[in-house]
């Protein structure tokens, strides 16, 4: 469940996982933890994005 919170589909992968939590378990509530991975996931995509924009340009120009 980490990993598939851990994509930067935000905010839906992790209403995702807080709903397959409570399928498992009425009382589990997942939202809090499975958004803050989600957010990890969205920001880590955009330092990934900006080093590859970097490493272009490097190569470019």
């Amino acid at each position: 469940m980490i990993g598939a919170a851990g994509i930067s589909a935000f905010p839906m992968s992790g209403r995702v996982v807080n709903q397959m939590g409570l399928k498992e378990d009425n009382q589990n509530f997942l939202l809090m933890q499975s958004i803050s991975v989600n957010v990890s996931g969205q920001i880590a995509s955009v330092i990934a994005g900006g080093l590859m924009l970097t490493l272009a340009q490097n190569i470019i120009g």
